[in-house]
């Protein structure tokens, strides 16, 4: 018997309010001990972007990725590090490449979600490749733009195959729209989709492992507004194909940290975007969702690295095919097999005895952690760094509102 040391690896990007948050959890969060008697004590440590040799051994147990979707560095280093080492990685990064959504689409239609027809259209302009001119010269068929937007009917949307953000997404409603965006796409490859008119709700799922808040989401809203503090605008049976639809996902890809978009419409769900390799955890734009992020992650964290969950790099796609392939099942039944293969591929059973078992402290540690004026001012902290001066007093009141209603909401629980 002994204690162990686990290091949780930050791998980041631009963003600071959440990483310190995640740290301070981990420094309170004391020892774990497992069924063997031995106990567990977690670590952070920011990665660093360095020269790395292939053969060395990284400390790690467990690194959460908010930068390899985009940084090629890193993203060798990830793999190197799954490869040989059997370090946890959240997320996989032999699925998530560049944020890419056009195979997430093509997977789960074959699944049977509901996602809207969508095309996948050339580049506007040609890629700088010396290749390029002549494979398009023998290959490149021509084709009508109109004709490809007439045949999903208007109005559309038009956004990039591997796009976050929001970032080049356009909504179409005629022609003069539709090759002003494709003129301005130039060499990224884009999407057509048809749009989901007259959605009674915008619903944006948050999943950590086996663990899914969905959220009112309010896309027309500056970014501080658009996660809408409500709590039961969705009803029973589509609230529980969100999760489903989102932890399915998940599961299919590997992926342990992500969000899904959904637009739902009276009984129907059509899942819109569920791939984002960084999905927004910010202090401003989750704020009253905030600390269930934060607790979700450190205990998913801490379920992996204390329990020696092993990383698993095979997709097992057949798995799921078998059962979107048999036309002998309901929509509804193949939800149902599908939550059963995510359920068995997060341990859900296993993790929700160890959460309560193991951490049944942390409900109350976080909510003493948000009640505290550490926690006031990290918001602070953030605020200033976000907003411009003249905001400043607005934002600091907007958001120790909407952290006072969670901890008002959570007390005892």
């Amino acid at each position: 018997m002994g204690e162990k040391e686990h290091i949780i690896g930050l791998l980041l990007g631009t963003e600071e309010d959440w990483p310190r948050a995640f740290e301070t959890l981990v420094r309170r969060l004391g020892v774990i001990a497992d069924d063997s008697g031995d106990t567990h004590r977690l670590t952070t440590r920011r990665v660093t972007i360095e020269p790395f040799d292939l053969r060395y051994k990284p400390r790690h147990s467990l690194v959460i990725d908010r930068l390899a979707y985009w940084y090629y560095h890193p993203r060798e280093w990830l793999k190197k590090a799954a490869l040989m080492d059997d370090v946890y990685l959240l997320n996989s990064p032999f699925t998530f490449q560049s944020m890419e959504k056009h195979a997430a689409y093509c997977a789960m239609m074959r699944l049977g979600l509901k996602v809207p027809d969508t095309v996948l259209v050339p580049f506007k302009n040609p890629p700088d490749n010396a290749r390029y001119a002549y494979t398009a010269t023998r290959y490149n068929q021509p084709f009508d733009l109109d004709e490809v937007a007439d045949s999903l009917g208007y109005p559309l949307f038009m956004k990039p195959y591997d796009g976050g953000a929001w970032v080049g997404v356009s909504k179409i409603r005629d022609s003069a729209e539709l090759h002003a965006a494709y003129d301005t796409s130039g060499e990224r490859l884009m999407h057509l989709q048809q749009a989901v008119e007259g959605y009674d709700v915008f619903a944006r799922s948050l999943t950590i492992g086996p663990e899914t808040m969905v959220m009112r989401f309010r896309p027309e809203l500056p970014m501080h507004d658009r996660y809408a503090v409500d709590h039961d605008f969705l009803t029973p049976d589509a609230g529980d194909e969100v999760v489903t639809i989102s932890r399915l996902v998940n599961a299919f890809f590997r992926w342990e940290f992500n969000s899904c978009e959904s637009l739902v419409s009276g009984t129907e769900v059509h899942p819109i975007d569920y791939a984002n390799a960084c999905p927004d955890v910010s202090l401003t734009s989750l704020h009253y969702y905030f600390p269930w992020a934060m607790t979700a992650l450190l205990r998913w964290s801490a379920f992996c690295v204390v329990t020696n969950r092993q990383p698993r790099l095979d997709t097992d796609t057949r798995r799921y095919f078998d059962i979107g392939d048999d036309p002998d099942l309901s929509y509804d039944d193949k939800l149902a097999g599908y939550r059963k293969l995510a359920d068995e591929y997060f341990e859900t059973e296993r993790y929700t005895e160890f959460c309560a078992t193991r951490l049944a402290h942390v409900d109350e540690m976080v909510h003493e952690w948000v009640s505290s004026p550490a926690f006031d001012e990290l918001l602070l902290e953030t605020v200033r760094a976000s907003f411009p001066p003249h905001e400043h007093d607005r934002f600091v009141a907007h958001f120790r509102g909407l952290l006072a209603s969670w901890v008002h909401d959570n007390a005892g629980s």
